[in-house]
């Protein structure tokens, strides 16, 4: 009968003579180059990623399709025309047709199962897992946008407006932001987004551009994914410089709407800017003010006092410029006469308590508040409360968990601190500030060879860190160390007379030492009563260090780390001691 038997060979050369292998290549060739347009098209047309599930299985479809059509049909002299007959009657009927739909579908099938393999691979490496890392992936980092101004002096603004939005976006409980301080460490480099997302642990990264003109401004924004440098968003925006904020919460917003299909739960709260305000001018001077604040030095910090001032008598309903205006002068009241230190201090004060009653459901204002009311007014269970309830808002924001960290350092949670600590430097893994804060925690629990091996790290980081400095000088000083230590402790620290009493009451004759004793406490008892404690209680002498921490305490200085203090570690079973933190109302050892 026609059909009951196929002859292998017969059907090849029919296949050849048919040009169906030619045919079977050709199409090959063309969804191949399909699949390499129709992503971008997606991405430009805002289509969802299962269009393109949608155009693998299409095409897919058409092998077998294609090969039905090169069986039944030629082309000649332009025409479209029935293939004449095979030679051989075997090579027609059902069985052929399901054997040419057979070919067409293992054609089909490499192209098909590896496309579903790496969508699965892809889908495991983004999706949240029940494991430790799966908060690893659920993570991304803003660079600091590109001013495309015609005079590039529009700088500040740029990376202001990547701030808010990296703000705005750590306020979603379960994704990572990486901080600031790292992802603008890679501003006006050339680095490749792999590498940059494998030094900051991240699986995205936005990035984007800004050329502000007159009253006007235009945003390119694209999302990418780290791992293989597709465009999961991208928009560009042009806007009036009057709809900035709410064009900033639209971008943090599309970038969530965009992760959570992939990354995030269901029902995640949406990111918000701290920051309100109509008046453009003080909008301005509040985005200046935060690039001046991130250097952190003397003379930045008092340009971004001036900044954030001049931006809340712009608009005093600006919360978030009264909390980082809080966090400026706290920063530099340890600068100044005696009068100009208070004039900081009342002023810091204000400031926070001005900003959590703007916003009381922004973080920073709270954190501000828990900062001063800690430092400057000894009200810790105040402190506390604040710092609760800036945690609550936003317990992935650097800034929050920047003062978390040393407030339970203040209370003696050493363990808990070093863990917040650790979690600030997940965070932002190139930024000092918590690195410094976790060898502090890690000297005062004294537990010296962590606290080396991350000030190790940080002099890595930063040379010339002065916070990193006076913890390599207090290691060398504590673990016996005394050339290291004579090399390190005298810088622009401490008092030297500090140095040089503690060092003499250590390693030189009592004579030697009591004289500088008496030195320092003729130059530095009345200012600083706690650097006599100090000595007094390294050297034994608990009736005099008592005494002294007893001034400070009438003077309202310096206390407020009295338990984070790791000279005072020789008196902390004394009665006096205890009774005085019960005085204070800290936590008793």
């Amino acid at each position: 009968r026609p059909g009951a038997v196929v002859d292998a060979g017969s059907l090849i050369s029919e296949l050849k003579r048919r040009r169906v292998f030619r045919v079977l290549v050709g199409y090959g060739i063309v969804s191949f180059a399909v699949l390499q347009i129709i992503e971008p098209v997606m991405h430009a047309l805002h289509l969802p990623d299962v269009t393109l599930t949608y155009v693998v299985l299409a095409l897919a479809v058409g092998f077998p399709v294609a090969v039905v059509l090169a069986w039944a049909f030629d082309v000649n002299e332009g025409r479209i025309e029935r293939t004449p007959p095979a030679a051989s009657p075997n090579l027609t009927g059902a069985r052929v047709r399901l054997l040419l739909v057979g070919i067409g579908v293992l054609a089909a099938a490499p192209g098909v199962a590896w496309y579903f393999l790496h969508a699965a691979r892809s889908t495991t490496t983004d999706a949240p897992a029940s494991g430790t890392g799966a908060q690893e992936n659920v993570s991304i980092a803003v660079l600091p946008f590109t001013d495309m101004s015609e005079k590039h002096d529009q700088e500040y603004f740029a990376d202001g407006v990547a701030e808010e939005i990296l703000n705005a976006l750590s306020h979603v409980r379960e994704l990572k932001v990486i901080g600031r301080t790292s992802s603008f460490s890679f501003k006006g480099k050339s680095d490749d987004l792999r590498a940059i997302g494998r030094k900051l642990d991240v699986a995205h990264v936005l990035e984007g551009s800004l050329r502000k003109e007159g009253n006007h401004v235009r945003f390119a924004v694209e999302l990418i994914r780290v791992a293989d440098g597709s465009h999961l968003w991208s928009e560009t925006y042009d806007r009036k410089l009057t709809g900035i904020l709410k064009l900033q919460d639209e971008i943090a917003a599309a970038v969530v709407a965009v992760l959570k299909v992939k990354l995030l739960r269901p029902h995640q709260d949406q990111p918000a800017s701290d920051v309100r305000t109509t008046n453009i001018e003080a909008y301005e001077q509040y985005l200046l003010g935060t690039q001046l604040q991130a250097v952190w030095s003397l003379d930045s910090v008092r340009r971004s006092i001036a900044a954030f001032e001049k931006a809340v008598a712009l608009d005093p309903h600006i919360a978030a410029a009264s909390a980082r205006l809080a966090m400026s002068l706290w920063w530099s009241a340890g600068t100044g006469t005696p009068p100009e230190v208070q004039a900081k201090i009342s002023r810091a004060i204000a400031a926070a308590e001005r900003a959590v009653a703007l916003e009381s459901s922004a973080s920073e204002g709270y954190s501000a508040r828990a900062r001063v009311r800690n430092d400057f007014q000894w009200d810790f269970a105040g402190a506390d409360a604040d710092d609760a309830r800036a945690l609550a808002l936003a317990p992935n924001h650097p800034l929050t968990l920047l003062v978390h960290c040393p407030l339970l350092a203040h209370r003696g949670r050493f363990k808990e601190s070093a863990a917040a600590c650790l979690r600030a430097i997940d965070l932002d893994p190139l930024a000092v500030g918590a690195r410094n804060l976790l060898t502090y925690t890690y000297l005062a629990s004294g537990d010296f060879a962590q606290a080396r091996a991350v000030n190790t790290r940080v002099l890595e980081l930063s040379p010339d860190s002065v916070a990193a400095r006076d913890v390599r000088c207090k290691l060398d000083f504590f673990e016996g160390n005394r050339a290291a230590a004579h090399e390190h402790c005298f810088f622009h620290g401490r008092p030297s007379r500090f140095w040089k009493a503690l060092m003499a009451a250590e390693w030189n004759t009592p004579a030697e030492g009591a004289r500088t004793l008496t030195a320092l406490i003729a130059q530095d008892g009345e200012a600083e009563p706690c650097l006599v404690a100090e000595v007094y209680a390294w050297r034994g002498d608990a009736d005099r260090a008592v005494e002294w921490l007893e001034r400070a305490w009438q003077q309202h200085a310096c206390l407020e780390s009295v338990k984070l203090d790791p000279f005072l570690r020789k008196v902390h079973g004394d009665p006096r001691y205890t009774a005085l933190l019960e005085k204070m109302n800290l936590p008793v050892d």
